[in-house]
Order: C-alpha cells, then structure tokens, then sequence
C-alpha cells in the first residue's frame, strides 16, 4: 500500500503535466456534442492587443480573465514567452510537443491505474456506516483547525467518505472519460464517448475529474503538514504511526491529547 502511494502521486504530478501539454495543443471546452469555437465554456488564450502588448487570459463564458504571463501567455519552453495555455515549466515535456506528451500520459496513465486497482479492495472497507454518518458532523467539526487535531490508529467518517468516493467515484469518472477522448478505444468502443454526451462533454468530464483529484491532492498535503509533518511522514514510509494510548485503544480523536503517552502502532493509511 505504501509503495502504491507513491507511485501514485509521481504518476498523477506526470499526468497533471502530460495533460496540460495535451490540453495547451487545443485550449478551450466546449458544452457541446461538438466543438462550437465561437461559444467555449472555457478556454485559455493569448496574443497581442492594440498596443503591441502580450495578453493573455482566461475565458468562461463570455467573461474574461486577464492572466498574462500565468496563463495564455507565458514561458514556451525555448527562453521566451508565447501564447501558450500553461506556461512550460507546468507540462510534461515543457516544449509544445502533442505527441509526447500523449506517451506521457498513457504510460502513467496505467501506472496510476495499476496503482488504483492494487488500492481498491482495501478502500471497500471505506464504506461508511451508519454509525460513521452519524459521527460526521462530529468530524466535520473538529477539522476546522486540522492542527489540533491528535493522529488516530482509526480513519474518521471525513476520511472514509472522502478516499471512497475518490477510489469508486472521481477516479473511474477520470479513467473513462480519458478512454472516451481515445480514437483507438472509440474505434470498438462506440459507446463509451456517448456516456459521457459525446467527445467534447467527455472532455470536460476528464478535465473536472483531474481538477477534484489535484483538490484532493493539495488538500491531502495540507493536512498532512498541519496534522504533524514528521509522525505522517514516518508512517508514509516505514508504516508505523505514533499516537496517544487512548487514541490507540479505541481509535478517538482528542484535539487535548498532546501531553497523553504515546504508542506507536501500524499506519492504516
């Protein structure tokens, strides 16, 4: 499990990268069966304004959003800036590379794949009870100052519901909607885009799927930090988590536990 977790965060950092050098060869979604360019619901892009200017921006809708040198315009991977949707220190090559990056992102693709399946029969247990959905407000609670809150040998109902639906929810949604952009797969998987609404709604599935797993990500990282940087950090790699005797004993999270003694016992996650 632990060597799972960390291929699959390597693997999502390739496939965030690989999919922004993927998205930046045609930047902008569509809510649409069909590409409509003149009405994107989201596009990234950039040029020049009246004044001879670089200009980028960030379109929803008809609305937009000047980004330059973030996004639309920014570094192009060759020591200048260009339009270009991501900049090149953020893609996978940096320089605009369609192809490569395609081979990027198929080949992490089923490494985090791989990952995920390897993942799954342990995250059924994640199933919440009853009991878990009536502790939730509890936990909900309690994590508005994540700092205070002492390490458990048990995940909490936040925890579980949110690594489920990650696992069986958000994830499947990413890998399937990524197959549906595949013309190999459509090629023998006719149906596969029209679950999703065709192609470009496909497109935003993925793109949607991929912003909730990074949210996920980041979020993940923060709590880690707040939580005790070291002890999780410890237990990430040797599988071993130090926490309060009580904690230990019947898996409660007690933000006043920090002058309990400590056990160590076997990291659950």
């Amino acid at each position: 499990m632990r060597l799972t977790h960390w291929l699959s965060a390597l693997a999502l950092l390739i496939l965030t990268m690989s999919g922004m050098q993927i998205f930046n060869a045609h930047a902008a979604l569509y809510a649409s069966d069909a590409s409509d360019f003149a009405h994107p619901a989201l596009a990234i892009g950039g040029g020049m304004d009246s004044r001879g200017d670089p200009k980028g921006f960030v379109q929803f809708g008809s609305r937009r959003i000047s980004t330059t040198h973030v996004l639309g315009w920014g570094p192009n991977g060759y020591g200048e800036e260009g339009p270009r949707a991501f900049p090149a220190w953020a893609t996978m090559p940096p320089q605009q590379d369609l192809a490569n990056g395609r081979r990027w992102h198929i080949a992490f693709a089923w490494i985090f794949v791989l990952c995920g399946l390897t993942f799954a029969p342990w995250a059924l247990r994640l199933w919440p009870s009853r009991a878990d959905m009536r502790a939730l407000p509890h936990a909900l609670r309690t994590h508005l100052l994540p700092w205070k809150v002492a390490p458990s040998a048990q995940q909490n109902p936040l925890q579980k519901l949110t690594y489920f639906g990650l696992v069986f929810i958000v994830v499947p949604i990413a890998i399937l909607s990524g197959l549906a952009l595949a013309p190999a797969v459509d090629s023998w998987a006719h149906w596969l885009p029209a679950i999703f609404g065709g192609r470009q709604f496909a497109r935003i599935w993925h793109f949607a799927a991929m912003i909730t797993i990074i949210v996920f990500f980041v979020g993940h990282v923060v709590m880690v930090a707040l939580t005790g940087l070291v002890n999780n950090m410890r237990s990430m790699i040797t599988g071993w988590l130090v926490v309060p005797q009580s904690a230990a004993a019947g898996g409660v999270v007690r933000p006043s536990a920090a002058d309990e003694p400590a056990a160590k016992v076997p990291a659950l996650s």
